[in-house]
């Protein structure tokens, strides 16, 4: 486990205290019959740090980023299943010229 993960569970734990938080501020918001207008502050706080803390773990717990090699094999037709049921050839895009220095006809 290294920090980011550990990070992404403090957040968690966070977003989920503060959501705990929040219904127990409606619910005794109910018992004295007062108007709900919104979290407390101290809880906004909370959602948003954990929040911050959930997106920075989103990305520093995957490995580096890979870039996308175009010509790769591995990116090929070649490389579906090769069950062709799911592949649709006959489309709207059939009516649109094939050469692109063609113009449609409106």
């Amino acid at each position: 486990m290294g920090l980011g993960f550990l990070v992404g569970i403090v957040g968690g734990f966070l977003l989920a205290h503060a959501a705990f938080s929040t219904i127990q501020y409606r619910g005794e918001l109910q018992i004295t019959q007062e108007l709900f207008t919104g979290p407390p502050f101290n809880v906004v706080i909370e959602l948003l740090v954990g929040l911050g803390l959930c997106l920075w773990a989103g990305v520093a717990v995957p490995t580096k980023f890979l870039s996308i090699v175009p010509d790769s094999d591995e990116n090929r037709v070649v490389s579906l299943p090769d069950n062709l049921d799911f592949m649709i050839f006959n489309h709207r895009g059939k009516v649109l010229p094939s050469d692109p220095n063609l113009k449609l006809k409106i």
